[in-house]
């Protein structure tokens, strides 16, 4: 009997290069794609809400948003590794902020139209999930913000990784 788990590929096979924090280098691995009965299957409602349908969780309320342990904020949906608790810092916008992901290639960003205006969102480049939007305001070094929604993150602590 095959054990499923719910990091589980699609049988397309389509690859990608994704940054591994615990092998600290780039594996090529699988693109993670289910339908939204799976999807539905594994997440919690709001997890499924806003990293698959885009939702966004209200201010001051994820459980990341004034957490701060040292570790590393991995996709929800797919595992992936995403940002370095030492890069969070507080916006004080309710939402987690970092000022850069682990590395690009774990990320991905399109421009969002909704909600009558422009914005870059943030998407995990492996399985695609909503993970947030990117603005210019944060601080140095990079001058950049990664307004997450806690929904879409799982943190890991250091020494678990």
């Amino acid at each position: 009997m095959e054990l499923k788990n719910k990091y589980m590929t699609s049988s397309k096979n389509e690859k990608i290069p994704i940054y591994s924090v615990k092998k600290n280098k780039i594996e090529v691995v699988d693109k993670v794609e289910k339908t939204d009965e799976e999807w539905k299957s594994i997440l919690s409602p709001e997890q499924f809400k806003v990293a698959r349908k885009k939702g966004t969780e209200l201010a001051f309320t994820g459980k990341y948003h004034d957490h701060h342990g040292d570790g590393i904020y991995q996709c929800v949906c797919c595992g992936t590794d995403l940002f370095d608790s030492q890069t969070k810092f507080d916006s004080g916008t309710g939402w987690p902020s970092f000022w850069e992901p682990v590395a690009e290639e774990n990320i991905k960003t399109e421009t969002d139209r909704t909600l009558l205006m422009v914005r870059t969102e943030v998407l995990c480049a492996r399985c695609q999930a909503h993970l947030g939007h990117l603005f210019d305001d944060g601080p140095p070094p990079t001058g950049l913000r990664y307004c997450m929604n806690s929904a879409s993150l799982n943190f890991i602590p250091r020494e678990e990784i």
